[in-house]
């Protein structure tokens, strides 16, 4: 039940986010359904294989490096889905922190 509670949480905050956020675009609510399920893909899969890669700049940098893997995260997801578009690194940048807030808000709030 707190599954499907942070799925549609997450959904709904997400086509928020894309209303508020400029240079973000999304199809509606039912693309920010299929895009929280292709950023828990991508998370799954490419972000560990990503954090091994990138594990040397990530120490050099402090961690700072683990947000650059999050926006590339976040513009696959662009690449992979139509109805989901955002223009440029920095509001990819933007989009990912953004969200990021949004899960621990979620995540908070329902457990």
């Amino acid at each position: 039940m707190s599954f499907l509670l942070k799925f549609i949480l997450t959904a709904v905050l997400v086509y928020g986010l894309s209303l508020v956020l400029p240079g973000v675009v999304l199809g509606g609510v039912g693309s920010a359904a299929i895009l929280v399920i292709v950023l828990g893909i991508l998370n799954a899969i490419v972000k560990p294989i990503l954090k091994v890669l990138g594990f040397p700049i990530t120490v050099l940098t402090l961690g700072l490096f683990l947000i650059v893997i999050n926006v590339i995260i976040v513009k696959m997801a662009d690449y992979l889905m139509a109805t989901f578009d955002v223009h440029g690194f920095l509001n990819a940048l933007l989009f990912s922190i953004a969200l990021s807030l949004v899960n621990a808000v979620v995540d908070l709030v329902v457990d």
